[in-house]
């Protein structure tokens, strides 16, 4: 089985994600794999090391989704700190939120993604969220206006 180097990492990592809005729809992915495995959030990943910001949030969402985006401006930065039961900190991210569009590819669930799908506003609240993912969303369809 192969070692997780994100748990318990000596310090926290970065990491990117997308905000993809259509008219009243965002584009949100199932997780694949742990931590949070099953619970849905926005299209992104670990920053790898000698790559810009913009250049890992292309990346990634063209690995999980299959679409190739433009990175717009940053929404928000925030930290996720998940604990053991110890109360040590098991995963560490600080999270750079990026407002994108789409420029090309064709969505499908890929690489770390169960699957991916543009989630009307409305229903965002029947699927299982990441913590603090429905706050930047909400910020993302008030502030939509700027990024365009």
């Amino acid at each position: 089985m192969p070692v997780d180097d994100r748990r318990y990492p000596k310090h926290p990592l970065v990491g990117v994600g997308a905000i993809l809005l259509r008219r009243d729809r965002i584009l949100m992915a199932e997780r694949g794999k742990e931590p949070l495995k099953g619970w849905w959030s926005l299209p992104g990943g670990a920053l790898e090391t000698g790559e810009s910001l913009a250049e890992a949030v292309r990346r990634e969402v063209l690995e999980e989704t299959g679409l190739e985006i433009r990175p717009l401006g940053v929404l928000e930065i925030f930290e996720r700190i998940m604990r053991d039961t110890g109360g040590r900190a098991e995963y560490h991210y600080v999270l750079i939120d990026y407002v994108c569009r789409v420029t090309g590819g064709t969505l499908r669930a890929g690489d770390d993604a169960a699957r991916v799908e543009w989630v009307r506003r409305a229903d965002l609240s029947q699927l299982q969220i990441t913590e603090g993912t429905l706050a930047v969303i909400e910020k993302a369809f008030r502030e939509r206006r700027k990024y365009r």
